[in-house]
């Protein structure tokens, strides 16, 4: 019997079902084809899909286009949720079509708050100092 891995890492196949989760969600969801205005209203970046190793659980994190009018958006993905999940399983070969649980991407936040950081004067002054060697 195979020893459990402790690492946070996902695997490989977690990976490669979290890509396929995410271009079928993306589809969908740029097709219109779930049945609720509001949803379809707003234009929703799919950024990355992380499923749970046994692969029953997918997060969904997702931005809508412009940022503006996130909390409505995971609202709409929150009470629709069955219909994606009966949506995305019927693109892909899986045992059990995956719960969908679906969260705000922050990763466009961070990567602003970041460039920020690095723009500011004394950051670019450590920045570009020599380095000294002390051996």
């Amino acid at each position: 019997m195979k020893a459990m891995s402790r690492s946070s890492a996902p695997s490989q196949r977690q990976l490669r079902v979290g890509e396929l989760i995410r271009r079928a969600l993306s589809e969908v969801l740029a097709r219109g084809d779930v049945h609720d205005p509001e949803l379809n209203a707003v234009s929703i970046t799919v950024g990355e899909v992380r499923t749970s190793p046994d692969l029953k659980v997918a997060t969904v994190f997702v931005l809508p286009l412009g940022g503006r009018g996130a909390e409505e958006a995971l609202s709409a993905l929150r009470r629709n949720r069955g219909e994606l999940r009966r949506l995305v399983a019927r693109k892909l070969t899986l045992k059990f079509a995956p719960e969908l649980r679906f969260a705000l991407d922050e990763t466009f936040d961070r990567m602003d708050e970041t460039r920020h950081l690095l723009s500011q004067e004394n950051v670019r002054r450590d920045l570009a100092a020599p380095e000294t060697d002390e051996d």
